[in-house]
């Protein structure tokens, strides 16, 4: 029986994906925790640590189906310890005395910090994944739209014409740089954990016989293991480190706030009266239960609820990095509420958005209609420039300050006020005022950029 929004018969999939609720399945984990027993094995077992006939047979019998999780949750309810049970199960299913050497100079914390790595490791591949098909629908977006005008907004108002493909270009390149923060903090996330009791891997001190200018048999063992599991080895462990995981989380709710970004500007622009864009929308969507006519953005108003349920959760990594001494689990309970809240509703978030921008509907002709909504006045700036070529640009300011109000105020249309106007007729003609008021003439360099990051290489 789900409880949570994100396992959710009826709602998980607004909420999140398949794909990415299977890293974090029981099952799943389980087998993350067996994975790194078994790499720890493995890489013991070729320093002769262990003997190599028992690293085989943990190698061979490390599968989560022969575990009886059953019996598993009954010893976890009676040690509340989550890996001693596993431990003890683990070694009942292993021949001879194999299991004797399972979790050989480990502590839980090793096994369950790098079991929670190897998913976030998983996570960052499917995020990468849905970031290609977003960029791919952003760059033909800013293409195909990059000369299509529309109204820019600053403060809610009308600013200077723009184009979609501006718009369009500049989610582009956010998530773009979301991209190279995942690729970058790879070398500083990605990393395992395996340092024992109090991290000072003292269990193997005694037996290692290491002279000085010798690598110690255990930072063997510790890259061995990391190498198995394709990780990054730590310098010194980091059980009371965690900025990692507050790293990871950061760059996740950067991701889930972009997409709440996108979503909330669809929101905007898809109100009755602007009516710019619109999500996807297929006949039998239903927007109210009460108001037939109801084409509501309900999809972008789920990927805004997840962008800030993400950042609420993200906020666990943080409070994170507050730890005692050389082991504090108290955090790591956290984490093992956040980071699969986090990943999912990411996931969520990126699917859900990736579904709005390669479905939404673009309206073009309402966009064109509404440049024109405040019978000029958008091209105020247009025209306070080219009268300071004459009287100064503080001067054409309050110039046209005062005609802009006048039209505003009096509803009266705009450019019959600058042509009344003594010091804009001295200086502008009918046919100049008509070329400055025109929105066409005035994106500036929307398209150069639009074309500089479309250049950009992936």
């Amino acid at each position: 029986m789900s409880s949570h929004i994100i396992d959710s018969v009826f709602l998980k999939d607004l909420y999140g994906t398949d794909t990415m609720r299977a890293v974090f399945s029981d099952q799943a984990l389980l087998q993350k925790w067996l994975d790194v027993e078994v790499a720890l094995a493995k890489a013991e077992g070729e320093l002769g640590v262990i003997p190599a006939a028992a690293a085989a047979e943990i190698v061979q019998k490390g599968r989560a189906e022969l575990m009886d999780t059953a019996r598993m949750k009954q010893g976890i309810d009676h040690t509340l310890h989550p890996i001693v049970p596993l431990i003890r199960e683990f070694k009942s299913v292993c021949a001879g005395d194999a299991g004797e050497y399972i979790h050989y100079g480990a502590t839980t914390q090793d096994i369950m910090d790098t079991a929670v790595v190897l998913q976030m490791k998983d996570a960052i591949a499917i995020f990468e994944q849905r970031l290609t098909a977003i960029e791919a629908v952003l760059a033909e977006l800013a293409l195909r739209h990059r000369d299509t005008i529309m109204a820019g907004r600053t403060h809610g108002q009308h600013a200077l014409p723009i184009t979609f493909g501006y718009k369009a270009a500049i989610w582009l390149d956010e998530f773009q740089r979301h991209r190279v923060r995942l690729n970058e903090c790879k070398p500083r996330v990605l990393v395992g954990q395996f340092g024992g009791a109090a991290g000072t891997l003292a269990a193997f001190v005694p037996t290692a016989g290491t002279l000085a200018h010798e690598t110690p048999i255990a930072l063997k063992v510790r890259h061995g293991l990391m190498m198995h599991l394709g990780l990054a080895t730590p310098v010194i462990t980091w059980h009371v480190a965690h900025d990692g995981f507050a790293e990871f989380a950061s760059i996740a709710a950067m991701l889930a706030g972009t997409c709440g970004k996108i979503a909330n500007e669809v929101i905007s622009l898809q109100k009755s009266e602007v009516w710019e864009l619109e999500e996807p929308y297929n006949h039998g969507k239903v927007g109210s239960s009460t108001m037939p006519h109801k084409r509501n953005p309900m999809i972008c108003e789920a990927i805004v609820a997840l962008a800030r349920l993400v950042m609420n959760a993200a906020r666990g990594g943080w409070d994170g990095m507050i730890q005692a001494h050389e082991r504090d689990w108290t955090v790591n309970h956290i984490e093992w509420a956040y980071v699969p809240e986090v990943c999912v509703m990411t996931d969520g978030a990126l699917a859900q958005t990736l579904r709005v921008l390669r479905d939404m509907h673009v309206n073009v002709a309402r966009m064109a209609r509404n440049v024109h909504a405040l019978g000029g006045l958008m091209m105020s700036e247009a025209v306070m420039f080219a009268l300071g070529t004459f009287v100064g640009k503080q001067t054409a300011h309050d110039v046209v300050y005062e005609c802009a109000m006048q039209a505003v105020d009096g509803e009266q249309p705009f450019r019959d006020i600058l042509l009344r106007d003594a010091v804009v007729s001295q200086h502008l003609s009918p046919a100049e005022i008509d070329t400055l008021l025109d929105p066409a003439r005035y994106t500036g360099l929307a398209g150069v950029m639009v074309d500089l990051v479309l250049a950009r290489e992936p």
